[in-house]
């Protein structure tokens, strides 16, 4: 194989990423797509290439020997049944965050992976940005020391419009948007610490959004459009205060890490800004970013040498693509993954683990904070 032939599964907004895949001259094209609706295979086909064979009905797709690789960019709830399918008609897979909304999900789909001798990667793109990337590597020369502690906040501004104003909001299509939006932060502390969670406790709860709307009713129909802070009137358009909204928007999870390392995670959909600020402090000093700025600096304690003796700011290079750059460097992985088997900055079972946090914090917020440990043992139905 010289080109990868990849289908999309789902072509929505984060379809967007497959452009990065087509490229005629290149490893790689884009030579199928299928969702359910004709409207957004239309876009898909106007943006990324109008000779694509598309559906309506997923299924046509995987049965075509023309695809060597699937791409699952569809919602959350779906990828457990889009990924096996694609893995079972001996396709490669690459699956969006979250690799499924439930810990045996995960484990399915690793398993499919492994019998059908396929490679399946998940789409952890924060590993690729040159921010998170330079703090792996300050963590990792052991400038700070020991790493004992990690801090997260996460700042969703528009976190209405990406998050409440779709299927999101209903937690039967997401479990919790720890999983959603918080995969992304676990997946990177387990990273960048080397060091996977096992025992959570949380406390969250639904503060600003959902309430007593129709669940049908869409912001440009609604008599209070002019007066509502989070009136949407294109794309995402259903109402963020409908009844059917029962995912938290104000979570606070704090985990122990294997070797002790204690972290705290803090999401809210609610600020008017939107960054995320994260902080690891070890024996010798700590780093801590600030994505406003582009910036991470470092700070180093007493240490009988001459680190003590000044500190340090980095300066994050803008890079071109979407996700700061990353999207291009995670779908090349992911040909580099099929057509090499060069392994990717990802791996399946990370994908696992950060779903088994995100379910096991929404447990914890769910029972009143009771912790819950966290096993990295499969757990097959």
């Amino acid at each position: 194989m010289e080109t990868v032939r990849i289908g999309i599964i789902g072509a929505g907004l984060r379809s967007g990423i497959a452009k990065n895949w087509h490229k005629p001259e290149g490893k790689s094209v884009v030579v199928g797509a299928a969702d359910i609706s004709e409207e957004r295979l239309e876009r898909f086909l106007e943006a990324v290439n109008p000779d694509a064979f598309t559906t309506t009905d997923y299924r046509e797709l995987l049965m075509r020997d023309d695809i060597d690789a699937v791409a699952v960019l569809s919602p959350d709830y779906l990828h457990e049944e889009h990924a096996i399918a694609a893995l079972k008609a001996g396709k490669h897979v690459y699956c969006e965050k979250p690799l499924a909304i439930t810990v045996e999900g995960c484990d399915r789909i690793i398993e499919a992976s492994k019998n059908a001798e396929k490679h399946l990667m998940v789409g952890f793109n924060m590993r690729y940005m040159s921010m998170y990337q330079t703090m792996k590597g300050i963590v990792d020369s052991g400038v700070i020391g020991d790493l004992k502690a990690v801090w997260v906040r996460h700042f969703v501004g528009w976190g209405g419009y990406f998050y409440y104003h779709d299927w999101h909001g209903a937690s039967k299509n997401t479990t919790s948007l720890l999983l959603q939006k918080g995969s992304h932060d676990l997946d990177v502390i387990h990273w960048i610490t080397g060091k996977y969670t096992k025992k959570v406790s949380a406390f969250g709860s639904l503060d600003f959004f959902g309430g007593d709307k129709p669940n049908d009713l869409t912001c440009p129909t609604c008599d209070l459009k002019d007066a509502c802070t989070e009136y949407s009137p294109h794309t995402l358009t259903q109402c963020a205060f409908r009844e059917e909204i029962d995912v938290e928007d104000n979570n606070m999870v704090m985990m122990e890490l294997e070797g002790g390392i204690k972290a705290s995670y803090l999401q809210c959909h609610f600020t008017p800004d939107y960054q995320r600020n994260y902080t690891f402090i070890g024996t010798k000093g700590r780093i801590e970013n600030s994505e406003l700025e582009g910036k991470v600096y470092v700070r180093t304690r007493k240490s009988n040498s001459w680190n003590e003796l000044s500190d340090v700011t980095y300066d994050i290079k803008k890079e071109e693509g979407s996700h700061g750059g990353a999207d291009p460097k995670i779908t090349e992985d992911f040909v580099n993954l099929v057509l090499y088997n060069k392994q990717p900055l990802t791996t399946p079972f990370a994908g696992r683990m950060s779903v088994a946090v995100g379910c096991a914090a929404t447990e914890s917020i769910r029972a009143g904070g009771k912790v819950i440990d966290i096993s990295q043992s499969t757990v097959m139905s």
